[in-house]
């Protein structure tokens, strides 16, 4: 889909549909005004004989053919009182408006809501919105499906976004929009495969065909034989039960000079998780497949980063495996002893996306990093706390803790800061050795995290977990690609290359 910044009046703009906003009691907004004087008043007489009021809870509605208007197609949104549109309610509006541009079959589009002013929002941050959210509604996966059953819709190929002549930031929105928008997109396909494709070895072919792209990435592997050498013995219990060899994949972009810190990224790679011998219900354990958005979604925000040139220097670090029951599988009650020294008592093999970090986590401070970022879907327990609205944040740094939660809000892609107390640390107390991987039922989520702060004591370092917010469930079953907005949103801001 290609993006285009335009200031032309939208009666005369020549596309398949424009988009324009209705407020409350049916007011027009500036350029709907306009088209209605172009159109000598048709628009609003259609308007008061539609069900469409200007709220923000209805539906688009598409006109066809009005008089003195190129555009074939208009599509009306409302977005309720015009003093009173805040952040929410405008990205609610852009998928609404979305949808009525894909399902009317237009090629392309052009959305005139410069004028629409949104709370705490500016011009910036309406395009960049825009983009990545008409890429995101557009968004599909079909390739695994024949070509016979392939539904073949016209495609939206050229949107095009009303900005004021003056505004200096309208064409970085939209180049920061579409690499956002690309890397998320790309973490969804990951996310979307299916696990006897996505594999860890598919993820090493995707990282290296990421670093031939991009000159500044570099790619490094980490096979089973030298994570033996280097003592990953908590990686390696979780791949005991696999055929496939696990990975620990390093993306390495220099944006910057040697001397600069750089921010590490380390995404759980589970490409498919049976629970192991703590084996999972077999009642959605096809979902399973989606245990590594943690890793798509690291590979989706250096891949942003890589198109966007950003002048940082940034690290993606990726435990790949899969989590299988084998007669070599891991037994509950068996104690490994992992990179960093400490001895891990596995009382459960299905939580074993910590045991992959810990090592991730212990190898990545090699790279002397400013900050530490992992993000993993970790603990059903984080679903039952925040659901599907929020990612888990935990953080022993309040600066970074800040800047997360900003990026978060900033983007919709939010996150809810969860308590790392001390207290906690007795959940994990092991008879037999340093530590057990899973602390009983009571704050599942926060022992998880606690777990990981114990391999993070000399880093600033935050954990995402993305357990409720990585995918959906029922017929919209599908990976959300988040959190690469929250990511790309914080290396902007980090970078100041924000609008």
């Amino acid at each position: 889909m290609q993006f285009t910044v335009i200031t032309d009046l939208a009666p005369r703009h020549r596309s398949d549909c424009l988009v324009l906003a209705v407020y409350a009691s049916r007011a027009l907004s500036d350029e709907a005004q306009a088209v209605d004087r172009a159109c000598r008043g048709q628009l609003s007489q259609w308007l008061k004989r539609s069900p469409l009021d200007g709220s923000a809870a209805q539906p688009a509605l598409t006109l066809y053919g009005l008089r003195g208007v190129h555009a074939e197609k208009v599509v009306l949104i409302g977005l309720g009182a015009r003093s009173r549109v805040d952040a929410a309610g405008f990205q609610k509006a852009l998928r609404k408006a979305a949808d009525a541009i894909i399902a009317s079959g237009s090629a392309s589009a052009a959305l005139y809501l410069d004028s629409v002013k949104v709370e705490d929002r500016d011009g910036y941050w309406k395009l960049r919105q825009a983009v990545e959210i008409l890429s995101a509604q557009a968004y599909r996966f079909d390739e695994m499906k024949s070509k016979a059953e392939r539904v073949e819709r016209p495609r939206l190929r050229k949107v095009h976004l009303a900005a004021a002549a003056d505004d200096a930031t309208a064409l970085d929105a939209v180049t920061h929009g579409e690499a956002i928008a690309a890397g998320t997109a790309a973490a969804r396909t990951l996310g979307d495969l299916p696990g006897n494709v996505c594999t860890p070895s598919y993820l090493v072919q995707h990282a290296r065909a990421l670093a031939k792209r991009h000159p500044r990435l570099t790619a490094r592997i980490i096979e089973e034989a030298q994570m033996r050498r280097l003592g990953m013995g908590a990686l390696l219990s979780v791949a005991r039960g696999s055929r496939e060899p696990p990975r620990l994949i390093v993306l390495r972009y220099a944006g910057s000079g040697s001397g600069d810190k750089p921010v590490v990224l380390v995404g759980k790679g589970v490409t498919f998780d049976s629970g192991g011998i703590s084996i999972k219900p077999a009642g959605a354990m096809d979902e399973m497949k989606f245990d590594m958005c943690g890793a798509a979604s690291v590979l989706g925000a250096i891949e942003a980063v890589a198109r966007l040139k950003l002048p940082l220097n940034v690290i993606a670090v990726v435990p790949a495996t899969e989590n299988l029951p084998d007669g070599n599988a891991s037994k509950p009650g068996d104690i490994v002893t992992s990179m960093a020294g400490r001895t891990v008592e596995i009382l459960n093999t299905d939580a074993e996306g910590r045991l992959i970090l810990c090592d991730a986590l212990t190898y990545s401070q090699r790279f002397e990093p400013d900050v530490i970022i992992d993000v993993a879907t970790l603990t059903g327990a984080c679903v039952v706390a925040l659901g599907a609205q929020a990612s888990g944040m935990w953080s022993n740094d309040e600066d970074l803790a800040r800047d997360l939660l900003a990026a978060g809000t900033y983007t919709g892609d939010r996150a809810w800061r969860m308590p790392l107390w001390a207290e906690y640390d007795e959940q994990l107390r092991s008879n037999f050795a340093d530590v057990a991987n899973v602390g009983g039922r009571d704050a599942g989520a926060v022992t998880a995290a606690m777990f990981l702060a114990r391999f993070t004591r000399e880093m600033r370092w935050a954990h995402l977990d993305i357990a409720g917010t990585a995918w959906k469930q029922g017929k919209a079953k599908g990976a959300t690609g988040r959190p690469v907005p929250l990511l790309c949103e914080y290396l902007l801001a980090r970078a100041g290359a924000h609008g």
